[in-house]
């Protein structure tokens, strides 16, 4: 697993949930990129709870997030630009492929999960350990599917995170993997 950043969700900890404003730019597990959009009082159950109203960039989904409920949801902030050589050391990084004898459906599950952690440095291992799988073999529908999630959820964060645009970020991934291939 790689080192994780204090930008990374804090799990476990006694500290209050982060708190966002309108108008903030966040991360949310598995969908990437939001922009919170506004902070609304509903009821639910018979009681009052406020709510960020987040609008996912990528794909202008709205998701509703109790505000109490920020960190087991893993709600975060972009990952900060100093942090940004870490997540392309992650990329550089090359260990022994010993998943390639595991079925595809294996390898589906546990990058499944690593999405799901929310965590940018879990993605940006999901993007490599495909990346290099996809230069010796085709991957499965599934794994492209997931090789695909990576890669938006990576691009969509690294651009956001330097102010860069999407194809200059997406050139700059490539250059890591161009090396392999040569």
């Amino acid at each position: 697993m790689a080192d994780k950043s204090d930008n990374d969700v804090a799990n476990g900890s006694s500290a209050p949930p982060k708190e966002f404003k309108v108008g903030d730019l966040a991360v949310y597990p598995a969908h990437g990129v939001g922009r919170i959009e506004a902070i609304e009082t509903k009821v639910v159950n018979g009681e009052e709870n406020d709510f960020y109203i987040m609008k996912v960039i990528e794909n202008a989904m709205v998701i509703m997030i109790p505000t109490w409920n920020v960190d087991s949801v893993g709600l975060r902030d972009v990952i900060r630009e100093e942090d940004i050589p870490k997540i392309l050391d992650v990329m550089r990084s090359r260990k022994e492929q010993p998943m390639d004898n595991q079925t595809w459906n294996r390898r589906y599950r546990e990058y499944m999960e690593k999405i799901k952690t929310g965590s940018l440095f879990e993605v940006a291992e999901v993007f490599r350990d495909l990346s290099l799988l996809k230069m010796t073999k085709d991957l499965s529908f599934g794994e492209r599917k997931l090789y695909d999630t990576a890669q938006n959820l990576l691009v969509k964060e690294l651009s956001t995170a330097q102010n860069k645009n999407e194809n200059a970020v997406i050139q700059e991934i490539e250059m890591l993997f161009k090396s392999d291939a040569a």
